[in-house]
């Protein structure tokens, strides 16, 4: 058995890991800013509290990176924490690095922009106060670094202007980042939640046709029986008429079909036989299911192609999906029942059935709802053969995709995982 995966990351772990990577990269900027300004520049700085403050900042991400590999969440006072901590760290390097002057001292707008984002009203105004406060105290409270408002480094460009051009590049860079990734997590949670709310409905809608199958299942046995009991009494009656009697004998035949066909349908709703399907030959299975097939649909002509590939491939497999691909091998009969193409091909990963008719294909407007709801592609179908279909062959991994052709007539592709996945 296969190592069991890590629980994925939470969105409040995720937007901590987020934080990290933009701290990281913000106060490795600064320090090489900072290396600059002092060795080529000649910036008059107090070097001892810049660099500790900057060590201190890099601590901190070092411990935040040594948290998220532990497994309790981050909740919203925590990453609250988190950002009032780089606030702080940016106050204390602008306080060193010439206050409001500094050109850099727009970047408050970053954790705030972070804050609104991923925070909820209350933290977000938090932060965006504490932000606003520390503007202003060091408006007049700070160390001033005179190259910056009076160095000029080409004509008409002071080293104020540059410094804002590049603090404005790295705040585009670094927003742009952290709110695509917050969009891109929200709909990707968007389309989980989406697929969770469609399954649980199609669970829904299988569970009523099974009751209501299981309930239709037990009316018809007291009827089938009496049908049965008169068909022998008419035999009786109809003794001498060979004709008569040929007819009963299929009319018979046809009671005890049915009542076998219920029979089965009872025995394979035994949940303790549905939790344990068998592991068989892709190919020999397919082979079965054909020939089982071609009983009931004599008129079928087809073709039955295997990709010439070393190996058997194996899939787990009960009765639900064989009546799954027998419903879909049906269908592309009732199409078309010349020249249907059945093939096998396979994969490290997956096995790939398609069935291929030569019928009117599938009308643009319903395809992609077939196997969603109740729709079909017969003028007399109800749809639910299809529903009950994908329904069944999404419970073993697969899935049913449904093709116009481009020579005519529909594709079938059923995809279901190999039982002996990563073998070739």
């Amino acid at each position: 058995m296969p190592p069991a995966l890590p629980p994925p990351l939470s969105t409040p772990n995720r937007n901590l890991v987020r934080l990290t990577i933009v701290r990281g990269i913000t106060w490795t900027g600064y320090l090489a800013a900072i290396i600059f300004g002092i060795e080529v520049l000649g910036f008059q700085l107090r070097v001892l509290p810049v660099i500790s403050v900057i060590i201190a900042m890099g601590l901190v991400n070092v411990v935040t990176w040594w948290r998220l590999g532990r497994p309790r969440a981050v909740t919203d006072t925590e990453y609250l924490i988190h950002l009032l901590i780089d606030l702080t760290g940016l106050t204390l390097l602008f306080y060193y690095t010439g206050g409001s002057t500094n050109p850099f001292i727009t970047y408050y707008l970053v954790p705030v922009t972070i804050a609104a984002a991923t925070l909820p009203w209350r933290y977000a105004w938090i932060i965006a106060c504490v932000a606003m406060a520390s503007y202003t105290y060091l408006m007049w409270f700070y160390e001033p670094v005179p190259q910056l408002s009076h160095g000029v480094v080409g004509p008409g460009i002071n080293l104020h202007v540059l410094g804002m051009w590049l603090n404005f590049g790295l705040s585009t860079g670094l927003v742009t980042f952290f709110i695509f990734k917050m969009a891109h997590a929200l709909r990707r949670r968007d389309q989980t939640l989406s697929r969770t709310r469609e399954a649980s409905l199609r669970n829904e809608q299988v569970l009523a046709v099974a009751t209501q199958a299981a309930g239709t299942a037990h009316e018809l046995g007291t009827p089938l029986s009496t049908m049965a009991v008169l068909l022998s009494e008419m035999k009786q009656d109809a003794k001498g008429n060979a004709a008569l009697e040929q007819d009963i004998d299929l009319l018979r035949q046809q009671v005890d079909t049915c009542k076998s066909r219920l029979q089965t349908m009872v025995d394979n709703a035994d949940r303790r036989r549905l939790s344990e399907p068998e592991f068989k030959s892709a190919e020999q299975w397919l082979s079965n299911v054909v020939q089982r097939w071609l009983v009931l649909r004599p008129d079928v002509s087809h073709r039955l192609e295997i990709a010439e590939k070393r190996g058997q491939p194996r899939l787990a497999v009960d009765a639900t999906l064989e009546q799954a691909l027998m419903n879909l091998l049906n269908n592309a009969a009732d199409a078309n029942p010349n020249q249907i193409i059945i093939s096998l091909d396979w994969d490290k990963d997956e096995i790939i059935i398609d069935i291929r008719d030569h019928g009117p294909g599938v009308s643009m407007s319903i395809a992609d709802q077939l196997g969603e709801t109740f729709v079909s592609t017969k003028s007399k179908g109800m749809g639910i053969g299809l529903f009950l279909t994908h329904a069944t062959i999404n419970r073993f991994g697969g899935g049913v995709s449904l093709y116009n052709h481009e020579e005519g007539g529909t594709l079938t592709e059923v995809t279901l995982p190999r039982a002996d996945s990563g073998t070739t």
